[in-house]
């Protein structure tokens, strides 16, 4: 397996960059990064059940990101341990780019600015106590089955938060503030019965949302997935909540 991977330049960097730290805010804990076919999947969970009688929804976020040399692996590393690679990886690169003597030509400054040239990252060790990395998303199969508003979504979710947040007051137990969620996020978008608060939350959260784009949606299976050009959700829904 390899023990790392290429991205196309330092924006890719920077964006990656971006996405834990987001992603960070939500569930500080693991990533899961799956390599093929020349794309980084890089998968962060959002929401999940902690336990049989749990039923808050599995909502997982995910980017994708081009690399430059191949490579393939299904890895679970620590998000934190990551992102502290990645901005070491990233302060070298702008020490190198500070220290280059601008170039003459147009072309070539161009190129520099847009960030050119392949950054290799070494994974962090693995980790094995991840319930949510178990959980595996189909590649494929997906068919669309409309769009949604980035506002609506964004109306839902700035919602859902308020209502956690006045629903648990700071000092709350876990297993409430748990049953408080689950009940909040489960809740079904009126209109979109079949995608539940929590995908809401979750593109929001990680910024996949744009005023002046529609999120799409796809079904495979049990599965949804709300997508944009920022990223996607993915949304594992429940037996009785599968569309006929």
């Amino acid at each position: 397996m390899s023990t790392s991977f290429s991205l196309v330049d330092s924006l890719a960097l920077g964006d990656l960059q971006v996405y834990l730290s987001r992603a960070g805010r939500i569930e500080d804990g693991s990533v899961r990064l799956i390599a093929g076919s020349g794309v980084l999947a890089a998968y962060s969970a959002v929401l999940y059940p902690r336990g049989l009688l749990d039923s808050t929804p599995t909502v997982l976020g995910l980017r994708t990101f081009a690399l430059a040399q191949s490579a393939d692996f299904d890895a679970v590393v620590p998000m934190r341990s990551l992102f502290d690679r990645l901005a070491r990886l990233e302060a070298s690169v702008q020490t190198v780019s500070a220290q280059t003597t601008p170039a003459p030509d147009a072309a070539t400054r161009d190129a520099a600015a847009a960030g050119s040239g392949p950054v290799v990252v070494q994974l962090p060790h693995e980790v094995s106590t991840v319930t949510w990395a178990g959980i595996s998303p189909p590649k494929g199969g997906w068919h669309p089955v409309g769009e949604i508003a980035s506002s609506v979504l964004d109306s839902v979710a700035r919602e859902s938060i308020d209502e956690v947040a006045a629903a648990v007051p700071t000092g709350t137990g876990e297993q409430l503030v748990q049953r408080v969620r689950a009940e909040v996020w489960g809740r079904p978008i009126p209109g979109f019965e079949y995608v539940p608060a929590g995908a809401a939350f979750s593109h929001l959260s990680l910024g996949f949302l744009s005023p002046d784009e529609p999120v799409k949606l796809y079904e495979t299976g049990p599965w949804t997935r709300l997508t944009t050009v920022r990223g996607h959700t993915l949304v594992r829904r429940k037996a009785w909540t599968l569309r006929p």
